[in-house]
């Protein structure tokens, strides 16, 4: 059940939307936060001249900087507490460059460079950062790719968040820096 579930409202690409939600979060959660899991984020697939710049501004304003907005918030409660975990998901595409994706796969890896940088910087504080990197998840986020339809073999969301799940369970001594993910047998039409 979800009776402790609060939702507030948000542009993750909007520092002082993020700000204000942040300020709401740690009103109702008494101060402390334990686990941030920065999951916001969206791509269009194609060319790079083909791009506007307004689109590719705001793809890093959502995959990038809403990363940035949330986290730094959050880490110095967690250097505080000396303890937390930070999972932020890229994609399969912070791993290699994919044909018409060239701002998503900036974005992405971006999310793959703060994440091994972030860890270097807040390791010490028992603080954990974990990058997820899931291949094509049956959601509808390939409703504007051309060439791709979601369908039951990519993996489903809750693949996704059992994997979260597991990450946040493992004992305080060890970090999971990485982890890629990718449906078996994905089918695209």
């Amino acid at each position: 059940t979800l009776q402790n579930f609060k939702f507030f409202t948000t542009n993750i690409a909007d520092e002082a939307s993020v700000a204000n939600a942040f300020d709401e979060s740690i009103f109702y959660l008494g101060g402390s936060v334990d686990i941030l899991i920065n999951n916001a984020g969206f791509g269009l697939f194609r060319t790079l001249e083909n791009h506007t710049s307004e689109e590719w501004e705001n793809m890093f304003a959502v995959n990038v900087h809403g990363i940035y907005y949330t986290t730094k918030r959050v880490v110095p409660l967690m250097k505080e507490k000396q303890t937390g975990h930070i999972i932020n998901i890229a994609s399969i595409a912070a791993l290699q460059g994919i044909n018409e994706a060239s701002g998503y796969c900036g974005t992405k890896f971006a999310v793959r460079g703060i994440s091994q940088a972030l860890y270097q910087e807040i390791k010490k504080f028992n603080v954990k950062v974990t990058c997820v990197m899931p291949g094509s998840v049956n959601t509808d986020f390939f409703n504007e790719a051309e060439g791709i339809t979601a369908n039951p073999t990519m993996l489903g969301t809750a693949d996704i968040a059992n994997t979260m799940i597991h990450l946040l369970e493992t004992p305080d001594n060890y970090n999971t820096s990485e982890i890629e993910i990718r449906p078996m047998n994905p089918k695209y039409s």
